[in-house]
């Protein structure tokens, strides 16, 4: 899959904005993931992820892990374009929802992370429709998850190393010690979202 969603009814991907995120509380509004989120869900499996607090003209990065360790299943779409001269190309996005109250006081949204036990219900397709899949469209329970610090070398693709999960502060926030911070709302997505 290539990172990123393109929908199947555009034309020319190079005028198209990728999709890298798709808001869970508008999925089947928008017609950039409505047939996705009906046929064509799928799950990111990742160890964790990153996300950035900005303060002013810098943004602090933090990488965000399940606190009991292990990889965890991200919610996402993906689509197949298809173009003029039979090219194709499988692209993908994250499904977004509100933060919880600690990831919050970093960024106002988080990625949708699906239990192991809902699995078959976001991924089955078949036998179960997309209202009933989309209501797993929700942030994640408070004491799931911890985040720290990292370095600034993760701003980098270049930067590609084990080590930049590595927390710059000496203790994990955990929802209890989380600094309180009122979210702003998102302004950097586009209209499809």
């Amino acid at each position: 899959m290539r990172w990123g969603l393109i929908p199947a009814w555009v034309k020319d991907p190079r005028g198209f904005s990728l999709l890298i995120n798709a808001r869970g509380e508008s999925l089947d509004d928008k017609p950039a993931f409505r047939a996705a989120l009906r046929y064509r869900r799928c799950l990111f499996p990742a160890d964790g992820f990153y996300d950035w607090r900005r303060e002013g003209e810098r943004a602090r990065p933090y990488y965000v892990r399940l606190k009991a360790g292990g990889p965890m299943a991200l919610a996402g779409l993906w689509e197949n374009w298809m173009g003029p001269n039979g090219e194709e190309m499988e692209t993908a996005a994250i499904v977004t929802t509100r933060a919880n109250r600690m990831l919050a006081t970093i960024h106002p949204r988080m990625p949708v992370i699906v239990p192991p036990e809902a699995f078959d219900l976001w991924l089955d397709t078949g036998r179960v429709d997309r209202t009933t899949a989309a209501a797993l469209i929700a942030p994640a329970p408070e004491d799931m998850l911890v985040l720290h610090e990292v370095s600034p070398a993760v701003n980098s693709a270049a930067n590609d190393m084990p080590d930049m999960i590595e927390p710059v502060t000496a203790q994990p926030i955990t929802a209890a010690a989380a600094p309180k911070r009122k979210a702003k709302p998102d302004i950097r997505q586009g209209s499809l979202f």
